[in-house]
């Protein structure tokens, strides 16, 4: 039988390793251009308190003694990940598709290059066809809690759109981990056409900046028109 201090820990540790979400998000539209990160996370207003952080190794090692809650931690953490650079970032994205079966071909955008270069090659969307955005992320080193992406849509200088996913919680692992968003449309007509400005961050419960980036989409009446 798990003691109190046991106890209390598998309430914090459930927490920290739930794979499901972790909090829920609540959008609130501000008049304002271009803020920074802070600013942007301030529109979310979540009804969460983050668990005291614990390093990986910390967590597999407390209560040592205990079969049952190793078993527990066995089966949600695996093993601690071996040979990683302690220089390597604790979360990295790769990549992210926008998933569209009307689509000619692949519509991805590679992340671990020169960012700079995504803003002189806009992506186009068809208007009017279903679309999903896949993003492909690492964790490295330790639990991750609450990862956010963060989507904010310009046209003219204006925003005219924001996006929240919320994501949930990781540990490391040597595979990449996918995550997909709802289903979506693009906008249709042609008052929408035209070339709109994304900025995108990627964060968590703890605002870290895992990476931000801009890039363009081109809304068109047909893929090559």
């Amino acid at each position: 039988m798990l003691g109190s201090d046991a106890c209390e820990f598998g309430g914090q540790l459930l927490e920290l390793l739930r794979l499901a979400v972790c909090a829920r998000d609540i959008m609130v539209d501000k008049d304002s251009v271009t803020p920074p990160l802070e600013e942007e996370m301030d529109d979310v207003d979540l009804a969460y308190r983050a668990p005291e952080k614990k390093t990986l190794q910390e967590i597999q090692q407390l209560d040592e003694d205990d079969e049952s809650l190793n078993k527990y931690k066995r089966v949600l953490l695996g093993p601690i990940p071996v040979g990683v650079d302690p220089s390597m970032a604790n979360v990295t994205l790769t990549k992210l598709t926008l998933l569209c079966d009307q689509a000619p071909g692949p519509i991805t955008m590679d992340l671990t290059g020169d960012l700079e270069a995504l803003k002189s090659q806009p992506f186009v969307l068809k208007e009017g066809v279903d679309y999903r955005v896949k993003i492909s992320f690492k964790v490295n080193k330790e639990i991750v809690c609450g990862l956010k992406y963060l989507h904010h849509t310009y046209r003219k200088g204006l925003k005219v759109d924001k996006d929240v996913y919320m994501m949930g919680s990781y540990g490391p692992r040597a595979e990449e981990y996918e995550f997909l968003t709802p289903p979506d449309e693009a906008p249709k007509g042609v008052l929408v056409r035209g070339t709109y400005h994304i900025k995108s961050f990627f964060t968590d419960d703890d605002r870290t900046d895992h990476l931000s980036w801009e890039w363009h989409l081109c809304i068109k009446k047909d893929w090559k028109d």
